[in-house]
This record gives structure tokens, C-alpha cells and sequence, in this order.
């Protein structure tokens, strides 16, 4: 293991095929193709991904922090491998670190986005959701953790985009002035759930749709990628991004209940609503700032009021009953 990974000069085609033919040659004479970028000053965003001959995907960095990133992925996926665990994750070809770069397999598919036909047939969510269900009750067990602890320690615990504090302070330019007050609501409901301590298992940590791989014909989820934020956290925070796929709750609530039935673990759906509305609204505060076009092309706005609308509709769930929305806020 290293003591510093070292990163590269700069993010171009020139730099990374340079490199490859310094540390692995067997990859270095095809073509690269870069995958688009966010451009941002921050340092940890100085990270990328690219595809050779349509068959391999590398990633790098060009920071120290990024590419410190990676290393703890490249670890990550080291500890996970599938010959240990079974899960569906990606197949390591090559890792360096120096400077740091990994290679693997490129798995053909389409992610699961908010537009997906999961939402269209009953018998496609709920073949989805098995799928989910499965692969998060196997990267949940507890020796899964044990085999990451046992590589890397300590083993950190992923955070969300933003802390409740950063969204009293920052949102207030990019909502409407009636919002206000519903988010700051939201914000102390958050610390009153997230006061009380969970469980504690190896989380995936960053699972949206876009880091998943699918063949959305038969719906079977071929790979689950990009495992930076890898670490020890409550079994919900893998499930924060959930109630915006699809319409409606229902992919959430079929995901959870195939999850309990497999693992034997019971979820807490009021955990996993306070880890999407810190996601949501970080994802949107820092997009936003950055001048970032928010993924569907939505607004703060919009997303404050489709927040609105998920809570409503998972009441009966969050609470145990069917209060007004004044009651479940103020639930402990």
C-alpha cells in the first residue's frame, strides 16, 4: 500500500495515455474516449473516467484528494471481490498508484433514472426492487463489513451533499420566500431522527441510479459501480435516493419490504426520508452554486415541492398512522 498515491498532471487524453503506457501497456494503445465532466474548482471534484475501445473503463485523478478518492475505492473493491462476496460489482483489470488508476470491465446497460419504465408496470417494479432488494441485503451483511474493516481502517462513514445547518444558511436565495419556512421545518425534524444513533453495516454509499448498470428489457441489475464513498453507515443511507425514482413510492416501498424479508433486517422509512430530504436539498444547494443544471432539468422549487409531495405520501409510513403533516413533523 502506498504512503501518498500520486495523481495525474491534468486531465486530457495526452496525460492519461501517457500514463498508461508508463504503468500498463496492455492498455494504452486503444482508443480513449474522456466521459464529460462538471467543471469545478474543488479539488475533489478533479476526478474522471474514461472508456477504451469500448470495452474498458479507467478512472483517475489529477488531485491529490481525488485521487486519494479512488485509492479508497480501489481498496474498497479489492476487499469486495466477487469471488468473496457475490456481489454484482465491478471486475478489476488493473490498479496503480502511481499514479492512481483503476480499470475495469465495461459492463453494457443504461442506469435506472427517474424515467425509466420501471414506473410503468407493476411486474416491473416489482422485478426491480427484487433486484435492489437483493444486492443491498448481500452488501449489507455483517461479514461483508468485517472483510472491508479488515482492509481498510478506519473505515469512514459516507455524509450526504449537505448538513441541515448549510441548508438553513444557503438555501434561501434558491427557493421561493412561502418555502422557506418548510425547509427549516424539515431541517429540525431531520435532527430530531437523525439525533437518535442506527445501525451500523457496510453501505454502498452514493447509490443513485447513474451508478447503477441495468438491462432495462428484462430488468436484472448487471453491476452496481463507482464505490468512493464506500463505508460504515445505517443500512437507510443506501436507500436515500429511492424516493425519487419512478413516480410515486412505490419502488421505495417494495424495495423495503423484499429487503426485510431477505436480510431479517427491519428498516425505519422516517431514517430514510431524513437522508433524502439532506440529499435532495444538498444536491440541489450545491448545484446551484456551482451553476450546475440540476439532473431532469429541475429547480430548487420544483424539488422542494416534489419533497413535499414524497413526505405526504409516505405519512402512514413515517408515522404509523395518518396524521397531518404538522403531526409528523413533530414525531419523535
Amino acid at each position: 500500500m502506498p504512503g501518498v498515491p500520486t495523481w495525474l498532471k491534468d486531465r486530457s487524453v495526452e496525460s492519461l495515455v501517457h500514463e498508461l503506457a508508463r504503468v500498463a501497456p496492455d492498455f494504452a494503445g486503444g482508443n480513449v474516449v474522456l466521459h464529460p465532466w462538471i467543471e469545478q474548482s474543488d479539488p475533489k471534484w478533479s476526478s474522471g473516467s474514461a472508456t477504451i475501445d469500448e470495452r474498458f473503463v479507467v478512472k483517475f485523478g489529477w488531485s491529490e484528494l481525488a485521487a486519494q478518492r479512488l485509492w479508497h475505492e480501489i481498496r474498497v473493491l479489492d476487499a469486495l471481490a466477487p469471488e468473496r462476496t457475490s456481489l454484482r460489482i465491478p471486475r478489476v483489470l488493473f490498479r496503480s498508484d502511481d499514479p492512481v488508476i483503476l480499470v475495469t470491465e465495461l459492463v453494457p446497460g443504461d442506469p435506472l433514472t427517474s424515467e425509466a419504465d420501471v414506473r410503468c408496470r407493476p411486474h416491473h417494479v416489482d422485478r426491480t426492487a427484487t433486484e435492489l432488494a437483493r444486492f443491498l441485503s448481500k452488501l449489507h451483511e455483517p461479514g461483508v463489513l468485517s472483510f472491508v474493516e479488515g482492509a481498510l481502517d478506519p473505515l469512514p462513514a459516507p455524509m450526504p451533499q449537505a448538513t441541515t445547518d448549510e441548508l438553513r444558511q444557503g438555501i434561501a436565495q434558491w427557493i421561493r420566500t412561502d418555502q422557506l419556512e418548510t425547509v427549516r421545518t424539515w431541517c429540525d425534524w431531520v435532527d430530531r431522527v437523525q439525533g437518535v444513533p442506527g445501525g451500523r453495516v457496510f453501505v454502498h454509499g452514493d447509490l443513485h441510479g447513474y451508478n447503477q448498470v441495468w438491462d432495462l428489457d428484462e430488468h436484472i441489475l448487471r453491476v452496481v459501480v463507482d464505490f468512493e464513498h464506500g463505508g460504515a453507515h445505517e443500512p437507510e443511507f443506501d436507500f436515500r435516493y429511492l424516493p425519487s425514482q419512478g413516480t410515486g413510492m412505490g419502488l421505495l416501498r417494495a424495495t423495503v419490504a423484499k429487503y426485510e424479508t431477505l436480510s431479517g433486517r427491519t428498516l425505519r422509512i422516517t431514517r430514510v426520508m431524513a437522508w433524502h430530504i439532506r440529499t435532495m436539498l444538498g444536491d440541489a444547494l450545491w448545484r446551484s452554486r456551482a451553476g450546475v443544471t440540476l439532473p431532469d432539468g429541475g429547480t430548487p422549487e420544483a424539488w422542494v415541492d416534489e419533497l413535499g409531495h414524497r413526505l405526504d405520501a409516505l405519512d402512514e409510513e413515517i408515522d404509523g398512522k395518518a396524521p397531518d403533516a404538522d403531526d409528523w413533523l413533530s414525531a419523535p
